[in-house]
């Protein structure tokens, strides 16, 4: 009897021992739950906090007491996400992410593409109605700037320099033959400037790839930073055409050079496409271009002056009405559509190789032989008469 019942207890006792463990580590279980329960509450609540604090400091201006003007562009097309992530890098807003929601939870849409004004100090809101107004076609100039027109020389572009800045027109000259400032640029643009490089009897080594634009100046902006700004451009401008250049067995020298001389003989697309197959034509049987163009600028004198018996015979090798081939380099700095109209020249397999301007109407007569020219000339002499 004592041993069984001591087996019982024995037992008894075991079981009440395993259920009390089982009850602990329940309680431990519900303990463990409960905490991470609390945790997960105050990180939640602490990033619903952040979140709303976050959108709250986001929604308001970036600085409300700041003055400053920022220029933006929005593209043809950007979605409003986009829109924002201009507006972010630009310092215009804090947050790029936070204006997509503005707009889309109030349904603000119809952003228009152009360039925009915009200050910091500007509530989401009203950078949203101005986008939804429209911006410029093309740049706002804040502050002073400089502006060089298509076909402007060298020489044009140092007046324009000295009107338009506090730097002088020597200095702008004199940094085009900082033969030091040019390698620098050449480093930085080998594929742009290579055959410029190597070019002989050029007078200014830059000219032809300054591009026409307009730039800002800031108040710290020196005048190598001006340059370099207008080379860059340039760069960027041909970048998407160096592989065809080269597919046309030319230099990026000699498709400048030609286009600086379509860029004044001729005043719309087609015109110039024509006038680009005209020289080309003449270039294939080595013809003489012989461009009244090229005389100016070996003459120094101003495109449309007056052209002496002496001009048209001067031995620069900048003339090429007694030259053969594309010159020393460009003669001014075109524009992109003539560099355009050289690499796709219209109506070369009509063999044209003379063109004359009626001066009235500015319609350009092309001819095949010298014989149908004379001809040309003599009708437009006889109706501008």
């Amino acid at each position: 009897m004592s041993k069984n019942g001591g087996k019982i207890l024995n037992n008894q006792d075991q079981n009440d021992q395993n259920r009390a463990a089982n009850q602990k580590r329940k309680a431990q279980g519900h303990s463990i739950i409960r905490w991470v329960g609390i945790v997960l509450a105050i990180v939640v609540v602490a990033t619903g906090l952040f979140v709303y604090h976050y959108f709250s400091g986001a929604l308001e201006p970036l600085d409300p007491s700041s003055k400053q003007e920022i220029q933006i562009n929005v593209p043809e097309g950007s979605s409003t996400r986009e829109i924002g992530s201009i507006l972010q890098e630009k310092k215009v807003v804090k947050s790029g992410a936070v204006f997509n929601y503005y707009v889309k939870s109030h349904n603000l849409t119809n952003f228009k593409a152009g360039y925009y004004v915009l200050k910091p100090s500007m509530t989401l809101n009203t950078i949203a109605k101005r986008l939804q107004k429209g911006g410029s076609a093309t740049p706002i100039l804040l502050g002073k700037y400089v502006m060089i027109k298509e076909g402007e020389t060298i020489d044009e572009v140092a007046k324009t320099i000295e009107k338009s800045s506090d730097f002088t027109r020597k200095q702008f000259t004199d940094l085009m033959k900082d033969q030091t400032f040019i390698n620098s640029l050449y480093k930085k643009y080998p594929q742009l400037l290579g055959s410029a490089m190597k070019a002989k009897n050029v007078r200014y080594r830059l000219e032809g790839y300054l591009y026409p634009a307009t730039y800002s100046l800031g108040k710290k902006t020196t005048l190598k930073q001006v340059v370099t700004q207008m080379v860059a451009k340039e760069n960027a401008v041909l970048k998407p055409y160096y592989a065809k250049i080269k597919q046309e067995k030319m230099t990026v020298q000699e498709i400048l050079s030609l286009a600086a001389l379509v860029e004044r003989e001729g005043n719309t697309t087609s015109d110039r496409e024509k006038i680009a197959g005209v020289f080309l034509n003449r270039l294939d049987i080595k013809m003489a271009l012989q461009s009244d163009v090229s005389v100016y600028y070996a003459v120094n004198k101003s495109f449309g002056a007056d052209l002496t018996a002496t001009d048209l015979k001067n031995k620069s090798p900048y003339n090429l009405r007694l030259h053969k081939g594309f010159g020393p380099g460009p003669v001014n700095n075109p524009s992109k559509n003539s560099v355009l109209a050289v690499l796709h020249p219209k109506d070369r397999s009509k063999n044209y190789l003379y063109f004359v301007a009626n001066l009235k109407t500015g319609k350009i007569y092309f001819a095949q032989t010298y014989d149908e020219h004379l001809q040309n000339i003599a009708d437009q002499d006889s109706s501008n008469n």
